[in-house]
């Protein structure tokens, strides 16, 4: 076999991962196993559905989750009628009491 094919095939197979507590190990090997330890370590499968708290993510939950609606663009034009008509009332419309100039 030639050295090209011997270096093409080496590639393919892994190395035998020698314990890394071995003295004398190879550095490469155990930082493999590091690698390999920290991948097995993590969770599979589909993450868990995170439930919304607070009164905010209750909100966004509700009408920006699974079904989005257009509830939250009439809540905030509610919602500038209503400051805006306190800001009216605050600064002009509390000095004309009984429509009196």
């Amino acid at each position: 076999m030639s050295f090209v094919t011997r270096r093409a095939l080496s590639t393919l197979i892994p190395p035998k991962v020698a314990s890394p507590k071995a003295i004398g190990a190879n550095p490469d090997a155990l930082r493999m196993q590091r690698v390999v330890n920290f991948y097995e370590k993590l969770p599979r499968g589909p993450a868990p559905e995170v439930k919304a708290t607070g009164l905010l993510g209750r909100y966004q939950a509700k009408h920006f989750g699974k079904n989005p609606s257009g509830k939250p663009i009439l809540h905030a034009i509610g919602f500038l009628l209503v400051v805006g008509y306190a800001q009216n009332y605050y600064f002009h419309l509390r000095h004309h009491k009984n429509n009196a100039h």
